[in-house]
């Protein structure tokens, strides 16, 4: 048994061991905090997508002039960037439940919305492949989000998941409070691609929670 497949296995008995604790402690909304549900359905409903006019490569929200100042000055060297809904209000909450507070369970909802988003823009992808964590920080929490959110979307979009290709060979510093620059020079080199001999000609669909500057996508 690899890797992979006792992670999985362990995965499967937490969820068990939260469903079960779910009868006698219910959840409450990671949002609005009322009992019955980990995300209501009134607050399901106020998770909206991001509002238009977007950049048709890096979905940065236009200028008042049309005009993408992200590409202007940084653009993105990824074939193109697409996401759901900007991180703010319930979808902020829902994420970082999801990422800091171990409600696993979000994934599936959030990655409904993964696949709803490729379906939408009627994006094409060969391969589905999460941002790894690296070996230690995914110890100690227990899981790598991405995984989780990336698992959901290809169970509902059909594209195969390969979590055993892309690997995070160095543990970095959180990206959140560096500016541009930071960003890109604290995931240079964080890293590695296992078989990049079988990726040619191959189409491939990165995944992760939040992106801010592309940073942590352009360094996959």
């Amino acid at each position: 048994m690899n890797r992979h497949e006792v992670k999985r296995q362990l995965q499967q008995v937490t969820m068990w061991t939260v469903q079960a604790l779910d009868l006698v402690f219910p959840p409450r909304c990671v949002s609005c905090k009322h009992a019955g549900h980990l995300l209501c359905p009134a607050c399901l409903t106020q998770i909206l997508p991001a509002p238009l006019p977007r950049c048709s490569h890096c979905y940065a929200q236009l200028d008042t002039d049309g005009l993408c100042s992200s590409c202007r000055y940084h653009p993105l060297h990824l074939s193109g960037l697409r996401a759901f809904g900007t991180y703010q209000d319930v979808l902020r909450s829902c994420i970082h439940a999801l990422k800091y507070d171990g409600c696993t369970r979000l994934a599936q909802p959030l990655g409904h919305l993964l696949a709803g988003t490729f379906y939408t823009h009627r994006m094409r992808a060969d391969l589905l492949i999460p941002v790894p964590l690296h070996y230690e920080r995914e110890r100690q929490r227990g899981y790598n989000h991405a995984s989780l959110l990336a698992r959901a979307c290809s169970k509902e979009t059909g594209i195969t998941l390969r979590e055993d290709i892309l690997l995070r060979q160095r543990a970095t510093a959180a990206q959140v409070g560096l500016g541009p620059k930071q960003r890109l020079h604290n995931v240079a080199g964080a890293f590695s691609c296992t078989s990049g001999k079988h990726l040619a000609g191959c189409r491939i669909l990165l995944i992760d929670d939040v992106c801010t500057t592309g940073a942590t996508l352009e360094a996959c």
